[in-house]
């Protein structure tokens, strides 16, 4: 806990120094920040080490604390190659794509500052690109902006310093409006969406909160371990879900071959190709609503060999969807049939039979 206080104190320092455009006294700096002068020299000196380019001036007879106007010179200095730079605005274009995301600001100043920091040749250069390069993303969620973006600093400053949240969750599952306290451990992006990994002390278990879905969030005093976490978020899920991984086993057709087998949909997967062009494909993931929503995508084209019960499932999906179709088209060619040919609206449904034999 002491070396994450630290750690936060510092990065506040950095900021304090940053935002005084002609500096700022040690003993201005401890006041802020509730610390004795000692602690805070301290600070700046593992800053220092750390690479930030602090340096003291006396004003007016009076040492004052500053960071260097340049900070990117030696980028300046050092330049960078033509992929290099379509390198870092590709990160860029696909930043910009993920509007709404609580960190796409603070990126796109970090990324103007850098721009700024090039030589003429370099900035001449990558006003080209944004036509050149661009990156799309589908399936944003709709949210209150800068609602999101306080929550996300709070818990991140919570996840800093080892300290539990309380918060107010709307519960797309319960439907139902729910206080939790827990322990913050992550934040990631992924589907569209700022999730909040942490484990609920309640129901000792870890759980995901969608940001958009906390409505009030506040840091309490009480500290906690952190709890080790996997490499990766939702690892054996095809979408934004916990779960333990199954082996799941899916025939595909020969038409599917190229754009199935070419992609990564997770880390797991094998292929088995027979010689009609047909495939087997093997993967171990959690049998969740991604897993079936990406199943039925294929339509005709993949039956699920394994596990059984998801066979079932993708199943029921199929006759459901057939019974939501059926009354509407049934209707629709009875009215036709009793409609003269000549007096069909164009674009009209085409007679075909009711039932065909399987």
């Amino acid at each position: 806990m002491a070396r994450n206080s630290a750690m936060t104190r510092q990065w506040h320092i950095l900021r304090d120094i940053d935002a005084a455009r002609t500096g700022i006294t040690i003993a201005k700096l401890a006041a802020a920040r509730g610390a004795h002068q000692r602690t805070i020299r301290r600070d700046i000196e593992a800053l220092a080490n750390a690479g930030f380019s602090l340096y003291d001036e006396k004003v007016n007879g009076t040492t004052m604390w500053k960071l260097r106007s340049r900070p990117f010179r030696g980028l300046e200095d050092a330049g960078l190659s033509v992929m290099e730079l379509c390198a870092m605005y590709f990160s860029r274009a696909m930043l910009t794509s993920l509007a709404g995301t609580p960190y796409r600001d603070d990126a796109e100043r970090a990324f103007a500052k850098i721009e700024r920091a090039l030589p003429a040749s370099c900035r001449k250069f990558l006003d080209g690109l944004p036509v050149a390069i661009k990156a799309k993303f589908a399936g944003r969620k709709k949210h209150d902006e800068r609602k999101v973006r306080e929550v996300v600093m709070r818990a991140t400053e919570a996840m800093l310093n080892h300290r539990r949240v309380t918060m107010r969750y709307d519960s797309a599952a319960s439907r139902r409006t729910k206080d939790y306290v827990v322990e913050p451990l992550r934040m990631s992006y992924a589907e569209g969406g700022t999730y909040l990994t942490a484990f609920v002390p309640e129901y000792g278990e870890m759980r995901h909160f969608a940001v958009e879905r906390i409505r009030t969030l506040a840091i309490a005093d009480e500290t906690f371990a952190p709890r080790p976490l996997p490499a990766e978020p939702f690892a054996n899920s095809l979408g934004v879900y916990s779960g333990t991984p199954e082996r799941v086993e899916l025939e595909f057709d020969a038409s599917l071959a190229d754009y199935v087998t070419n992609r990564e949909w997770h880390k797991t997967q094998t292929f088995e190709r027979r010689q009609d062009g047909s495939f087997v494909m093997r993967m171990d993931v959690s049998v969740d609503v991604p897993l079936r929503a990406w199943i039925l995508g294929f339509g005709a084209a993949v039956r699920v060999v394994a596990p059984v019960r998801l066979a079932a499932d993708i199943l029921d999906q199929l006759e459901q969807a057939r019974t939501r179709y059926m009354p509407r088209l049934t209707f629709e060619m009875l009215s036709a049939a009793a409609t003269p040919v000549a007096d069909r609206p164009t674009g009209s449904l085409p007679m075909r039979p009711l039932w065909r034999a399987s």
